[in-house]
């Protein structure tokens, strides 16, 4: 199977008869034409004769070329408009359909993962308590009730029910029954999890340099496995979305893993959620679905604005929250999220939670998972409590971020850890196993929980939770709520990072809520829940540092429009908090232990803002610029020799995005990336010898191998003497792989920055 991108890119691609004079010579050995048409796309071979240059697809862990593809999309369109006629017609009307009818078929196509994986978690989880008689595949809540997936609640859950069986009535059996299924399911996840192993190359500068950078330090250049279906998959979509190639990522086995393994590990009770496997299951659908339309797979730009639009489908699956999801894509996975993304993202959504409230896997009938009507409303006083809150969760969010990016560092570098990581969630699995089942409320699954903290009691609710807080002796349930936190909080540290699917937005609502909870027990003028509502936003807030989006969920995930403005100042407080705690969110650390070259041009901004650097400081060291330098005579023409000698030396480097400046007279002519420079010396010029001279500027003649075509005759330079803060404007907000450095005054070529180069420098400004 071809690698993710490139079968994004390089398949279904259109063939053409090349009547180019410049590989005349190739003609006569072999069909030219088939081996062009094989590689490059129609698109490309429309931009051969312009002074962009034509690209190969991208290699895996590149960044892709933001501008190049936007050039690219608009010949496509030219060419469609070109055609004329009833076909002109109809294929202009198919192309301006296209992004709507694939946000529709993610969306549908979500929901029905998503309902597979909910009626399985199900009743997977109650496996560990007992069993259904009347149907083995039945949850506990639809063996004893009507409630079943693709009908609609008749009765309520009732008390004493003969038809589901548990397994035994003694505390420490039942308690070793749980631990054992438990483990069961945490090595069946993590066994599954294990079938995506990836190995990524180096992603930094500074291999093989013979003089090291001073800004890529002793950063490894060696490569690291990587698991593709493990933890929420957010940190790497959000690379993905920003240019960055990884191969596998978005493949169907790994949407099939990540759903199965999704299953099995929430079922454990981890302090874990499904939240972010929905949105990275949203996202492989959005790839799968791209690849059948012309517009996107052939264009990265255009198959990233898909994706995004496909991410708001996993949350909206995941909680109900259609807008919600649209704007968690917007706010925390998108970097490039223009206002079309945001109407398909929409569509998307809404078909996503249409096709899931029709499908019914709760049974109730409804989107709403957690539904309240707490009644009375609350009182300006009620605000210092909401403040509380938010700074509490702001502290939980910091301290987590940091705990957990210290506990990946180091806990997770001791060998035993590092080389079997289906142990490591063996142990977390045991110590979750039993830690949490003395505890009745931590006992079942995190959805559920969050549901019994939300409850009003001053209603018809007749749960656990209610049935203690009516008793006039609250102390052992205020123990159980204080034993709770402490164990979500230390629980979710440990967790968040094991290699199985796995996301954090359900078990910060969880501590949330337990906190909440128990503030409530001495607040007697409103109900608990509320506070418990509050408490799920402000710690879910202070890890992630969602805001808007987030907000907008806890309504839908609630249906308590009552109480947006608590939200609100107990989301803001937060992230207050927490950002003065850690800068980063979860997601943006989690980034930084895999190791991907991720650019957030805010955070970036305001990083180099505190330095007065210019951008000769990211000038690459001279052996480096020799190694990838070519000075091209005044023929236009240099050996075959001489170019294997340079692609030698940028594989050296390792870092695939690399390539080749081309200068005359100290002048920068043109830039030829590695990819192109390959495919050009060992496909298309396999049969002329070394001695052989290769066009690379001019015009071409008969005999000549000419890989002018793939040069860029147009790369954006700037001043070695400009401020950093130029630097990263333009690589973030253009998109671009790679920033040629020039003289001031002269105009020569001194520096090639690639986006990589850039992250690194980045990161040592953070340490």
């Amino acid at each position: 199977m071809l690698d993710v991108e490139q079968a994004t890119e390089r398949t279904h691609l259109l063939a053409r008869l090349v009547q180019d004079r410049r590989l005349s010579a190739v003609q006569h050995e072999t069909d030219a034409g088939s081996t062009i048409s094989t590689h490059v796309s129609k698109e490309e071979q429309l931009l051969s004769a312009t002074s962009i240059g034509e690209r190969l697809p991208y290699n895996d862990y590149t960044t892709i070329d933001w501008l190049h593809d936007l050039v690219k999309d608009s010949y496509r369109s030219q060419s469609i408009q070109a055609l004329g006629g009833i076909r002109g017609f109809l294929t202009s009307l198919f192309e301006s359909g296209q992004g709507w009818i694939a946000a529709a078929l993610i969306g549908v196509i979500t929901a029905c993962v998503a309902f597979c994986v909910d009626v399985a978690e199900a009743t997977v989880s109650d496996w560990k308590l007992g069993y259904c008689r009347t149907n083995v595949f039945s949850n506990r809540e639809s063996c004893c009730t009507d409630r079943h997936p693709l009908g609609i609640t008749k009765v309520n859950l009732g008390e004493g029910c003969s038809e589901w069986h548990m397994w035994t009535d003694d505390y420490w059996k039942a308690f070793g029954v749980f631990v054992a299924f438990a483990l069961a399911f945490g090595v069946i996840s993590s066994s599954f999890t294990m079938l995506t192993k990836s190995t990524l190359p180096s992603t930094a500068p500074g291999h093989g340099d013979k003089a090291r950078s001073t800004i890529a330090g002793d950063q490894g250049v060696v490569g690291k496995s990587i698991y593709l279906a493990a933890g929420s998959g957010i940190p790497e979509i959000k690379t993905i979305l920003s240019g960055f190639v990884i191969p596998h990522f978005l493949d169907l086995k790994v949407l099939v893993i990540k759903a199965v393994g999704a299953v099995f590990a929430v079922a454990t009770g981890m302090c874990l959620g499904k939240e972010g496997p929905f949105v990275h299951i949203s996202t492989c659908v959005a790839y799968l679905v791209g690849m059948l339309f012309p517009k996107y797979n052939d264009n990265g730009r255009k198959m990233r604005e898909l994706l995004s639009a496909g991410c708001s489908a996993g949350l909206s699956v995941a909680f109900g929250a259609p807008i919600g999801g649209v704007l968690f894509s917007y706010e925390e996975i998108s970097t490039y999220f223009p206002r079309k993304v945001l109407w398909r993202a929409f569509l998307c959504s809404l078909f996503a939670a249409m096709v899931l409230r029709a499908l019914n896997p709760t049974g109730t009938g409804k989107l709403v998972l957690f539904e309240t009507n707490y009644g009375i409303s609350y009182s300006p006083i009620h605000y210092l409590i909401f403040v509380l809150l938010g700074i509490a969760g702001g502290l939980f969010g910091g301290v987590f971020c940091k705990a957990n990016f210290l506990w990946s560092k180091k806990f997770r570098k001791y060998p035993v850890i590092k080389d079997y990581p289906v142990f490591e969630v063996f142990l977390v699995v045991l110590a979750t196993g039993l830690l949490q089942y003395p505890n009745p409320m931590t006992r079942e699954p995190g959805d559920a929980i969050i549901k019994n903290l939300l409850a009003d009691c001053r209603g018809a609710s007749k749960g656990w939770v209610c049935q203690q807080e009516a008793k006039e002796e609250k102390s052992r349930f205020i123990g159980w709520l204080v034993y709770g936190t402490l164990v979500k909080l230390v629980l979710t540290t440990i967790t968040f990072g094991c290699k199985v699917p796995s996301g954090i937005i359900i078990p910060a609502l969880d501590a949330g809520a337990f906190f909440g909870r128990l503030v409530g027990q001495w607040v007697t003028t409103i109900s608990p829940g509320v506070f418990a509502m509050v408490g799920a936003a402000a710690f879910l807030a202070g890890v992630s540092r969602m805001t808007i989006s987030l907000c907008v969920i806890m309504f839908e995930l609630t249906g308590e429009l009552e109480y947006i403005v608590p939200n609100m100042i107990a989301i803001l407080m937060a992230k207050w908090v927490a950002d003065a705690l850690e800068k980063e969110g979860v997601y943006d650390l989690a980034q930084t232990v895999l190791g991907h070259p991720f650019l957030d041009a805010d955070h970036a901004m305001n990083l180099v803002q505190k330095t007065q650097d210019l951008v000769e400081r990211l000038i690459p060291p001279k052996q480096t610029m020799h190694d990838i330098s070519v000075d091209v005579p005044r023929d236009n023409k240099v050996t075959k020799r001489i170019l294997d000698e340079k692609l030698e030396k940028l594989r050296e480097r390792g870092l695939l995005d690399a390539g080749l400046v081309l200068v005359q007279d100290g002048m920068l002519q043109g830039y030829l990336s590695e990819s192109e420079l390959d495919f050009g010396l060992n496909t298309l010029g396999r049969l002329w010898d070394s001695t052989s001279r290769i066009r690379l500027l001019g015009d071409s003649e008969d005999g000549d191998l000419d890989m002018s075509v793939f040069v860029d005759r147009t790369p954006l330079t700037i001043c070695a003497r400009a401020p950093m803060e130029y630097l990263v404007e333009m690589f973030g907000k253009l998109g671009l792989r790679y920033l040629c450095v020039v003289e001031e005054g002269s105009g020569k070529l001194v520096g090639v920055v690639i986006k990589k180069r850039l992250v690194v420098y980045l990161e040592s400004l953070k340490h």
